[in-house]
């Protein structure tokens, strides 16, 4: 499949992070043979999918190469990860809680409060070594294309990390058409940093991401293939595809023209009526309600076709994707490789459900002497003129729009669950995910319904590798491992990783949350609107039965004092050992102006 190319033009901005101190780090260890019969690894990461967006999952949208991966191999009804994408990629690469990791929040909403703690310096910090450091060390070749997001200067980028090659975008998201490689976007501090191999680089202008990720991935595997290197490899693509801006190719749009026009009611019962055939919840499963949702039959019609169109070019992003995962399985089948792969897949947290328009200010590091945005960095924006956005019905999805897709899809595409990216409540943390390939005992549609995490990846890349996480890396201690090998569960041994009374703890924002079996707490404190917009508060702590009741719509913390109490001791233990910085008696997240959209 050949990438699409289009007209340049100005479009959407990259995260513009923290200016890091650079360190000067002790050479990396020489590389030592990998184990004899060691695997070769494949790991996918779509960013700010929806739980049910793939068809394995009960979705509509056309995925049949994941589909046939999921279907081949096991399905996680149960993964986990942090509630937004850079600490969930500190712990893929570390195996550790995100606060340990550098990732205790987002470099982009730093406060005075994190700001310069430890576990909140903003990238992957030295205590922690990540796994492609580790399999590298041990013998692998170690390569990724796509989204990095754990730091922007040369000794935080992949090729300091343990990557041989990478082509990676450092901050959080880009033009998907490479259209804001530009002055414009630039003078304006949001211009995107590419880098290749620890070089400055750039995605040709016409290019769509996930074409060209997947392009620079095969070609650094044909490349070690027609070397005649036949080191195991860890193969790393993180996809930016579906995260906003929502842009695809207009043939791939098409395909999706009117299949939304019933709105986002009609689209989220039909994936649960799914969901519930292929046996992925239980039958009698009840769907939270939406929260800061419009009724479809409230819009204009000019507003439902807006809306309509805005899920149709999500759909064609995974879509795409999809076409992109293929070509990668395709050209490990041809060198021969794919039968000693093994592939994970999961998407990095719960679907976006930001109303967004234009770049928001809260992505761009405030520095002295700034003007602070009206209405403070939370604020919903107009698109700058001097960008070029056009957000028209018409011009939505091609490289010059602007645009996210809301509320009303993203809890669609969340359900059952509650909530969205940015929250500890399943809409936030629970994704689709699979195993599938080498050593995965699959077919026949498996389902693993066991509680696992994203800081299981590390671990169990390390044991299918025969390799050993050292105490010492680079000179220095790093952290052991917390995660849990997903081995015996992959090879259908064991149903779980973890017994009833393990515990995982979650925070993020000040929101939190604690798992410990099927029980979970959650809280979600007022006035931290850091994310989303007009955040959803509770202010009290909250107790779910997760396996009776997995959209979390029945609290149970008044019937069950003793639970709750149980759960949230455990919570604070979690927290005092992790480092996280508690709720500040006032909260310096500005306050969303009156009459903003949520």
């Amino acid at each position: 499949m050949s990438r699409i190319r289009f007209l340049a033009a100005a479009a959407i901005p990259a995260l513009i992070v923290f200016v890091y101190a650079t360190a000067t780090a002790a050479p990396a260890p020489a590389q030592a043979p990998a184990p004899q019969g060691a695997p070769n690894f494949l790991v996918i990461v779509a960013d700010d999918l929806g739980w049910s967006d793939l068809g394995a999952f009960g979705g509509e949208i056309a995925t049949p190469n994941l589909d046939a991966l999921a279907l081949s191999g096991v399905r996680f009804t149960g993964f986990h990860t942090a509630p937004t994408c850079s600490p969930t990629r500190s712990m893929l690469m570390s195996g550790v809680d995100n606060h340990e990791a550098g990732l205790g929040t987002m470099a982009e909403l730093l406060s005075d409060a994190t700001r310069g703690r430890p576990g909140y310096e903003g990238y992957l910090n030295d205590r922690v070594a990540s796994i492609a450091e580790l399999l590298h060390a041990g013998g692998y070749a170690t390569v990724m294309a796509g989204k990095w997001h754990l730091g922007l200067t040369p000794d935080r980028e992949p090729a300091a990390r343990g990557f041989e090659h990478s082509f990676a975008l450092l901050q959080g998201l880009s033009n998907h058409f490479g259209a804001d490689q530009n002055e414009g976007w630039a003078k304006a501090g949001l211009a995107p940093s590419y880098r290749e191999d620890g070089k400055p680089a750039a995605l040709p202008v016409g290019s769509f991401s996930a074409d060209y990720f997947a392009d620079r991935l095969i070609g650094y595997l044909d490349a070690a293939a027609k070397a005649g290197d036949r080191r195991p490899f860890f193969a790393y693509l993180p996809f930016t595809a579906p995260h906003w801006p929502l842009q695809a190719p207009d043939e791939t749009i098409a395909r999706y023209k009117g299949r939304y026009d019933q709105g986002y009611e009609a689209l989220r019962a039909a994936r649960l009526a799914r969901q519930k055939q292929l046996g992925l919840v239980p039958a009698d499963a009840v769907a939270h309600v939406t929260e800061q949702v419009r009724p479809w039959a409230s819009l204009s019609a000019g507003e439902r076709a807006i809306e309509a169109r805005k899920m149709e070019v999500y759909a064609a992003m995974v879509d795409r994707m999809d076409q992109n995962v293929g070509r990668v399985i395709a050209a490990l089948k041809a060198q021969g490789r794919y039968d000693d792969t093994i592939i994970l897949f999961f998407s990095d947290n719960g679907p976006e459900g930001n109303a967004i328009e234009a770049p928001s200010p809260r992505f761009k590091v405030a520095r002295p002497g700034d003007t602070p945005p009206p209405g403070g960095p939370d604020a919903p924006q107009a698109p700058d003129p001097a960008l070029g956005i056009d957000n028209s019905l018409a011009n939505i999805g091609k490289p010059t729009s602007y645009v996210g897709y809301g509320p009303g899809w993203a809890q669609a595409n969340s359900v059952p669950s509650w909530l969205v990216k940015g929250y500890t409540t399943e809409g936030g943390i629970r994704v689709s995910a699979f195993a599938a390939g080498k050593g995965v005992s699959g077919g026949g549609g498996r389902i693993a319904t066991a509680n696992l995490d994203v800081r299981d990846v590390a671990p169990t890349l390390l044991d299918y590798a025969g390799l050993k996480q050292p105490a010492q890396f680079a000179g220095h201690a790093i952290l052991p491992h917390e995660g849990r090998s997903l081995r015996p569960v992959l090879s259908g041994g064991a149903a779980a990783v973890r017994s009833p009374t393990d515990t995982l703890g979650y925070e993020l924002f000040f929101r939190r949350a604690l798992r410990k079996g099927d029980w979970k707490v959650v809280y979600l404190p007022a006035g931290t609107n850091r994310y989303t917009r007009k955040g959803v508060s509770t202010g009290r702590w909250q107790l779910f039965d997760l396996a009776a009741d997995p959209g979390e719509t029945r609290d149970l913390a008044t019937e069950q004092p003793a639970r709750l109490a149980e759960l949230v001791a455990a919570y604070d233990g979690y927290a005092r050992a992790k480092g996280v910085v508690p709720l500040p008696a006032a909260d310096p997240a500005p306050a969303t102006p009156p009459g903003a959209r949520p």
